[in-house]
């Protein structure tokens, strides 16, 4: 399974560090996803869902 969210679809994305002297090198920017047990359709799957939604989907 990818590192994507399964209900929003966030999942990594690229930029820069920048040091002090303002130089540049790439880096990754990785979701807070975390592997949840949710009914979908009548059936238990297993999907990743960042940290934002497993907190709406426990309010609701």
């Amino acid at each position: 399974m990818a590192r994507k969210c399964y209900i929003s679809g966030k999942k990594t994305i690229f930029g820069n560090k920048v040091s002090h002297s303002n130089k540049k090198s790439s880096r990754k920017f990785k979701p807070n996803l975390h592997k949840v047990t949710v009914i979908i359709n009548g059936r238990k799957r297993r999907v990743k869902v960042s940290t934002k939604w497993l907190r709406k989907l426990q309010r609701a």
